[in-house]
């Protein structure tokens, strides 16, 4: 056959591949919408109100370094500028209105499917690919990523707004590779090679994991085009300083996060010893669900495995696939790089680098999972070869039915607190969570009973002391929360609003003194509250201080210059101190802002009557 035969019959053919490429992308759309449809109404919940409802830096775009500074306390959008700039987006185009946020989670999960399939079908067609795999590319690829795009595990990554900060890495670490795969056989790689560096870079401003991406491309290029780490780093050995140098940037995130808020060490402690013996637990829990995922949980908690001991299985299981996985990345470089695909993604937050508030969390396993799928459809596809894919579409079928049932435990967050405390019933956070849903329900009454467990299972709790005082406090129990709210002070010295409303309960129960003391350390952790002024200017008074209440009544008057009893109550302040004429200026401001109240103008007679007397005293009338 002559050149232009064979260019005349390749063209149809290249058609046909593009036209099945146009399908196969439609189908994973079609899956993910289908999986995921009764999502977009799911409103905000735990770590949501933080990122999103309580986030002020998303007010507005303008000034965009307010929106690149996110705030420092730990949260998810700590240390993570482009994640808060997605959040800020959604703000300014729809405000609180949750269904512009759950559109865009599931448009950067699709987006991020059809990365992994263009990634899957590029790399199968490498030439170390063994030709059935090769021959068939483009269907291996699909079943992949059809199974990946609904599998049930990633529910918590697309449905739960704020880990959007693994949609938006995991997309644009799939993009950092397929980058490079394009770069191998373009004829402008530096091009691409620049592109691959850019999205690394990006994708170091959304979250962490993005670490592992320039190891990973190492990994890949020794494994699918290179042929070895000294021939890949010889060959494109600026490239790969480059690719380094984007580590500064996430370096600079972390550390000017202060460690993203205190929740992340990296020091060696005790701590990140029982942190590194849970991660064995939860690394076994992550490959159970990948192969069955039931049941998923919400949150596991914060509990942390006591000794070796009680880990010893979980730990002999993972460190043998860590073994067989540095075995055959050496004899079967393939299959090695599908298990350190999955080991290398989990290591920023399932080693030693402990991550305080979550010990085991299932959207980590957004990305990892996407190995384990691989490697059980290339297993289906080895034995049963295309009689593998009404297999694929049984389990297809089966994950869309799972992840949209799924989606609805996230109809609410007594909902999906619910369900957690279910199973989980040890995790006191998930008792305490579901208590605080009953409360702002306005079921007071009921959330006593999963306070007190939740209190049960860690008596150091003082979240749950203080929400406890609280619901105690509704419900007029007041020497009962007191004594919570006395409680949650002493076990966190530092939170304020325990010390205030210990302050506000006191003063209920005409306990003056000890009421005047948890005001005065509200005053001193945070000298700017200026609503804890009055309240401790009245227990001063009722204490017999009226001196020492003048100074607060003055304080919150500055505040509030308009507030009639705070004028009032310093007038008399003032009167009972023996100075009238100023008592009798804030009696007159009173009657200002309400002149028929009967009240301040008697107060202001007594003022004028006592300045009067005064006056007398020192000009006796002649006899």
């Amino acid at each position: 056959m002559s050149a232009p035969d064979t260019a005349i019959k390749s063209a149809p053919l290249a058609a046909l591949q593009r036209q099945s490429g146009w399908l196969a992308a439609g189908l994973i759309i079609a899956t993910g919408c289908a999986a995921y449809h009764n999502c977009l109404h799911t409103p905000f919940v735990f770590d949501d109100i933080g990122a999103i409802s309580d986030n002020a830096s998303v007010r507005s775009l303008w000034p965009l370094r307010n929106v690149l500074s996110p705030p420092g306390d730990g949260g998810t959008v700590t240390g993570r500028p482009l994640l808060n700039l997605t959040f800020a987006l959604n703000y300014a185009a729809g405000g609180l209105d949750v269904r512009g946020y759950h559109l865009t989670n599931l448009a950067l999960h699709l987006c991020a499917s059809l990365a992994l399939f263009a990634l899957l079908t590029r790399t199968l067609l490498q030439s170390v690919v063994p030709p059935r795999f090769r021959t068939h590319a483009r269907p291996v690829a699909l079943s992949i990523a059809l199974l990946w795009t609904i599998h049930p595990l990633n529910t918590e990554s697309v449905t739960y707004v704020a880990q959007r900060a693994e949609l938006l890495s995991g997309l644009l670490y799939l993009l950092t590779l397929l980058a490079f795969v394009l770069s191998t056989d373009s004829s402008r790689p530096r091009v691409w090679l620049s592109v691959t560096v850019a999205v690394c870079l990006l994708g170091m401003a959304a979250k962490e994991v993005m670490a592992t991406a320039p190891l990973m491309v190492c990994l890949y290029d020794r494994t699918f085009v290179a042929g070895s780490f000294g021939r890949a780093l010889r060959t494109r050995r600026w490239f790969y300083a480059a690719l380094a140098a984007t580590w500064l940037l996430l370096a600079w995130l972390v550390l000017h996060a202060g460690l993203r808020g205190g929740t992340t060490a990296f020091e060696w402690s005790a701590m990140t010893w029982h942190y590194a013996l849970t991660q064995f637990d939860a690394l076994t829990i992550y490959t159970r669900l990948a192969l069955w995922p039931q049941p998923l949980v919400f949150d596991y908690g914060v509990e942390e495995a006591s000794s070796l001991l009680a880990v010893w299985p979980q730990t002999a299981a993972v460190l043998t696939l860590l073994a067989l996985t540095v075995v055959a990345l050496v004899r079967r470089p393939l299959a090695g790089f599908l298990a350190a695909w999955a080991f290398v993604l989990l290591a920023p937050s399932s080693s030693f680098v402990a991550v305080t508030t979550q010990t085991i969390a299932e959207h980590r396993m957004y990305l990892p999972v996407a190995a384990i799928v691989a490697g059980a459809v290339v297993v289906g596809w080895f034995f049963l070869g295309t009689r593998v894919a009404p297999v694929v579409g049984i389990c297809v079928i089966a994950g869309i039915v799972i992840t949209a049932a799924r989606n609805t435990d996230y109809r609410s967050a007594l909902a999906i607190w619910n369900d957690t405390r279910a199973k989980c019933p040890l995790n006191p956070r998930a008792q305490e969570e579901y208590a605080m849903a009953l409360f702002r329900n306005g079921d007071i009454a009921a959330s006593l009973a999963p306070y007190a467990e939740a209190i049960r299972l860690r008596p150091d709790y003082a979240a749950a002391h203080h929400n406890l005082a609280a619901a105690f406090w509704r419900l007029g129990r007041l020497d009962e929360a007191a004594k919570h709210y006395a409680t949650a002070a002493q076990l966190n010295p530092t939170r304020v609003e325990s010390h205030f409303m210990l302050g506000a309960a006191l003063v209920t129960l005409k306990r003056w003194p000890e009421a005047i003391v948890s005001f005065e350390a509200a005053l001193r952790i945070k000298p700017d509250m200026i609503e804890a002024h009055a309240p401790l200017a009245n227990a001063l008074m009722l204490a017999g201080r009226p001196a020492d209440a003048i100074t607060h009544y003055e304080a919150a008057l500055r505040a509030t210059a308009d507030d009639l009893a705070l004028h009032n109550n310093l007038g008399m302040a003032l009167l009972r101190c023996a100075r009238p004429a100023d008592a009798a200026i804030q009696f007159e401001a009173a009657l200002k802002l309400q002149p028929d109240n009967a009240q301040t103008a008697a107060n202001l007679a007594a003022a004028t009557e006592a300045l009067q007397s005064r006056a007398d005293s020192h000009f006796p009338r002649a006899k």
